[in-house]
């Protein structure tokens, strides 16, 4: 068995692929290195077999999606470490050595690199930074991005430190943890599937970091640009499902309450900025939960046996909501350590 697989998983990417597998191919060492095809219309499984004819394929037939593709790719492919790396990503040298040597120093099961902008690599980007956390409703955002402000890398997350969870454009998982997890949630198609894995990944005791030694820049956006409805749609709707699937009894009800008020407000938000499409997709994120609630209760019920009974591992316990709008924080050097459960830094 191989000890890395780096899966790159692939929909009509050609043009990626032409421009970014050099790069992986370069600075991949011995790892092999493996394109799974969701169904792509473009002429890309002819591209790889006339030009990198070196690089492993797996056809998986359709687009089921990021999650489904991988869970598809992944019952092919044997190695102890699986990195899935989007296909417009660029890599450099050391990436993996760097984050497979602290996985096995600190017993690590899920971890990232630092993720920078391609367009603009003097920043960190948008989806991943240097690590992603959570507050206590649900809202995701990073070491270098909450919401929108994207801070400038000026060495200021040099250090290794776990985290809630990793951004799937670069993300470094123990095989044995992925299938234990029965990888990811299929439903959720697209986004937020990482943060669901790494949490159902964190609720059973594995250990999830960053790791600034690696870097890789990400371009972001290649599948659907970042003003979409169906982004929204997508965002929304599985958010509020890996919440409801994944939160302590303890907390559920309040943050439900709090989530149908705050969603309310995007939607509105949306309106005035004169996105009615947006506020539509809003509205049928919420109505897709409704309409599936028995299925997302069984998925509850299935993960319930692992769930915290207070606050899970590096969750944020307050509102970045507020703390963004109201308060006015727009940096993650401006929100207490204290503040994140069971907080520790690389021990």
């Amino acid at each position: 068995m191989n000890k890395v697989a780096v899966v790159i998983l692939n929909w009509n990417g050609k043009g990626f692929l032409e421009k970014f597998l050099p790069s992986v191919l370069q600075h991949s060492g011995d790892a092999t290195i493996v394109v799974a095809d969701n169904g792509s219309t473009d002429d890309s499984v002819a591209f790889l077999n006339s030009r990198f004819p070196e690089v492993i394929q797996v056809l998986n037939g359709d687009n089921s999606g990021f999650a489904g593709g991988y869970n598809k790719a992944l019952r092919h492919v044997q190695a102890d470490y699986y990195v899935l790396l989007n296909s417009d990503v660029m890599v450099t040298e050391g990436w993996i050595d760097s984050v497979i040597r602290m996985m096995e120093t600190h017993d690590v099961a899920i971890a990232q690199p630092k993720i920078k902008a391609f367009h603009q690599p003097d920043h960190f980007e948008y989806a991943g930074a240097a690590g992603g956390f959570i507050d206590k409703y649900g809202y995701p955002f990073c070491r270098g991005r909450i919401f929108s402000t994207i801070e400038k890398d000026d060495g200021q997350y040099e250090d290794m430190c776990d985290v809630f969870w990793v951004t799937g454009a670069a993300m470094f998982i123990r095989s044995k943890v992925f299938h234990e997890l029965q990888g990811f949630d299929e439903e959720f198609f697209a986004h937020m599937e990482e943060i669901d894995l790494c949490w159902r990944a964190a609720n059973r005791g594995y250990r999830i970091s960053y790791c600034p030694a690696s870097m890789v820049y990400h371009v972001g956006g290649g599948t659907l640009p970042k003003s979409s409805a169906r982004k929204t749609y997508l965002n929304f709707r599985n958010n509020f499902i890996m919440v409801f699937k994944n939160l302590p009894s303890s907390r559920l009800l309040q943050t439900i309450l709090v989530r149908l008020v705050l969603d309310g407000v995007a939607g509105l938000k949306f309106l005035s900025e004169g996105k009615p499409s947006e506020c539509l997709a809003v509205i049928r994120a919420h109505m897709y939960f409704y309409g599936t609630w028995r299925r997302q209760y069984g998925k509850r019920v299935a993960e319930k046996p692992f769930m915290k009974v207070r606050m899970p591992r590096m969750m944020y316990v307050r509102s970045i909501v507020w703390q963004y709008y109201v308060r006015g924080v727009r940096f993650f050097s401006g929100l207490r350590t204290d503040d994140f459960s069971g907080h520790s830094g690389m021990n």
